[in-house]
């Protein structure tokens, strides 16, 4: 579901949730934006990380239940995590609940007799060499709250992040309002391709991410000895490093304290400074979901800014972060006044066409990072006649590094779009 053949079915079906929970606002009104976007991400992670029928098996119950859990990721479970403490026991009542909800769901399907094609039907009817099924239900339902946590708290936060910071800078949210206006003035879709001609928008995601990372710890145990700077790291231990800190840097991120998108722009980029900015980690390790991550916020934003109006609706310095569990979330109460937009005016003119390349007719040779290089296959439905994916290594391989040069403009958009920056060329 993170490889590009499905990503590029995702945008729609993101676009169709937020549409049916905003159906229902009034003309103007008000909302804790964390609690909107939580919910809202829960049902966007279902539908497109396990799949819609899933999804719509899904009753009004089970945001609570999940929010429970959540609250759940107390710092002290590190520790440890069966302490009887409030929070803890309402994590396993929770999860308890979870696993009753998603064995009712199986057991309706069992009932019914119709075949299912999604995630969890898959692990369902995988056998081992005994006939004996792999996953139970209740090994099932953990993979469940792996990949429920991993794409739908921290986009939240992020999410509710985002909004905030736009609000407390209206000259780029004019900007990025007007951009979208434009970007859809033709009446089409919320769209995979639409999303990637959204660049201020997407800068300033990446400025959210670098203020509000919502995991400010990355941890790693080390499985072989190894030196860095002077100093022998022994297998078994554990090393960190956080994002908080990296991305604040005044050596890397000019004033790091100010919200400034125009840090990712053409000719700055400074999101493209090894292991300076790291709100998915960095490496081999990478959050896989990066991609995803930002397709899912960019598809949010360009219904909820084109619909909506929206006004803080407390004092700027009430906004903050909540930072006692182990991902940062956003400090609550945090509300923000909303009204629906009159329909923007078709903006005349065309967008730049983007990065082609000025010589059709030059030779190149591609380059693929294998140590960046996670498999999402971006590459390779932008010119599949120089990209394949090694389904056992997981890695994108090359079919030729001297491309014709006639595909030029193809494997200029694959090096721009590759999520991981592990492809380059070479003049």
């Amino acid at each position: 579901s993170l490889r590009d053949q499905f990503m590029r079915g995702h945008a729609e079906k993101i676009a169709a949730e937020v549409e049916a929970m905003t159906a229902g606002w009034a003309e103007q009104g008000e909302i804790d934006v964390f609690d909107f976007f939580s919910e809202l991400t829960l049902y966007t992670s279902t539908t497109c990380l396990i799949g819609p029928e899933f999804r719509d098996a899904l009753d009004p119950d089970f945001v609570p239940i999940f929010k429970d859990l959540e609250r759940g990721t107390d710092v002290l479970a590190y520790v440890n995590p069966y302490l009887p403490i409030p929070a803890l026991r309402a994590r396993d009542r929770a999860r308890r609940a979870l696993v009753a909800k998603i064995e009712a769901i199986f057991r309706a399907r069992d009932e019914s007799g119709r075949e299912y094609g999604d995630l969890f039907q898959i692990l369902r009817r995988l056998r081992d060499a005994d006939g004996q099924r792999r996953y139970d239900d209740d090994q099932i339902t953990g993979m469940f709250i792996s990949m429920m946590f991993a794409g739908h708290h921290t986009t939240s936060v992020v999410s509710s992040w985002g909004l905030l910071e736009l609000l407390m800078n209206p000259d780029w949210l004019g900007r990025i309002v007007g951009e979208l206006d434009e970007i859809y003035a033709d009446g089409r879709d919320v769209s995979y391709q639409a999303l990637r001609e959204i660049p201020l928008l997407e800068c300033a995601l990446k400025e959210t991410l670098r203020l509000h990372p919502p995991l400010v710890l990355l941890m790693r145990k080390v499985m072989k000895d190894f030196h860095c700077a002077g100093y022998t790291v022994p297998a078994g231990r554990m090393v960190a490093t956080s994002p908080s800190v990296s991305n604040r840097m005044p050596e890397h991120f000019p004033d790091p304290e100010r919200f400034a998108p125009e840090r990712y722009e053409a000719g700055r980029e400074e999101d493209r400074q090894p292991f300076a900015w790291i709100p998915f980690g960095a490496g081999r390790h990478r959050c896989v979901g990066a991609a995803f991550a930002m397709m899912q916020l960019k598809a949010i934003f360009s219904i909820l800014l084109r619909r909506f109006e929206f006004e803080l609706a407390q004092p700027v310095e009430s906004y903050g972060n909540d930072v006692s569990k182990m991902v940062v979330a956003v400090r609550q109460p945090c509300r923000v006044r909303y009204r629906r937009r009159k329909a923007a005016a078709a903006v005349a003119g065309s967008r730049a066409a983007g990065n082609e390349h000025a010589d059709a007719s030059a030779p190149y040779r591609v380059r693929v990072d294998a140590d960046l290089c996670q498999g999402h296959g971006v590459c390779v439905g932008e010119a599949p006649e120089v990209f394949e994916i090694d389904r056992e290594e997981n890695q994108v391989t090359l079919r030729t590094a001297s491309p014709d040069p006639a595909l030029r403009a193809r494997v200029d958009a694959a090096v721009r779009h590759c999520p991981t920056r592990a492809l380059s060329i070479e003049e």
